[in-house]
């Protein structure tokens, strides 16, 4: 449970929270954390990618810190949105009663993008793409919090 925060409480939700997730925490803290206060979690949680930490520390933020977490571990908090980033956790968000406002940000996944990189140079600009995709989408807040987006 958390204590009341003045500021909107956004959860960003992805499958692992590894990546896409992460990145939109990172960047909703930097740029918009004077506004809303914000969390990442996976509905099957996994390790932070290397890869996404990397992209990230390219753009001057550091994720290193964070962790991934379980969708599990904030149950009883009361989120003004929940945004889901890929098209599996849209299909596995659970439910949260109140308020809460469901937006779907489907963006592309890196790691299954990279998948097919010839080198590391390759498979690091997939990163940097959805990773600016990110940003576009967390500076548009609160904004992009109102409609379905595809970023």
């Amino acid at each position: 449970m958390r204590e009341p925060e003045s500021r909107p409480l956004i959860l960003f939700l992805c499958t692992g929270n590894s990546c896409r997730s992460q990145m939109a925490e990172g960047w909703t803290r930097v740029l918009k954390g004077d506004e809303f206060e914000v969390v990442s979690a996976g509905t099957e949680p996994k390790p932070v990618d290397p890869r996404a930490v990397r992209a990230m520390a390219e753009a001057g933020v550091d994720i290193s810190g964070q962790g991934a977490k379980s969708v599990d571990e904030f149950a009883g908090w009361e989120f003004d949105y929940v945004v889901t980033v890929c098209d599996a956790a849209y299909e596995a968000c659970p439910f949260f009663p109140g308020k809460t406002k469901r937006v779907h940000a489907g963006f592309a996944d890196p790691p299954k993008l990279a998948e097919s990189a010839g080198s590391e140079e390759e498979a690091l600009e997939h990163y940097r793409r959805i990773r600016d995709r990110i940003r576009a989408f967390v500076e548009a807040m609160p904004g992009s919090l109102e409609a379905e987006a595809l970023f």
